[in-house]
């Protein structure tokens, strides 16, 4: 748990909404922990964290 506090961490936020997408996609939204639109989180910088910001790209900005 320290190394992760410890390295980078990414923001991410919910710019569109998750009506018009695919059960898998809503899914990969509601596991990064995002509620709303302009719902912003911080997540660690790990290779998991970046292959569900991939899946869901086109819905969510992320800031390093």
């Amino acid at each position: 748990m320290a190394k992760q506090a410890a390295g980078k961490m990414l923001k991410v936020t919910l710019d569109k909404s998750v009506i018009c997408c695919n059960k898998s996609q809503k899914a990969t939204v509601q596991g990064m922990g995002l509620r709303r639109i302009r719902h912003s989180i911080e997540l660690p910088d790990t290779p998991e964290t970046r292959g569900m910001i991939l899946k869901v790209r086109h819905l969510v900005t992320v800031q390093e």
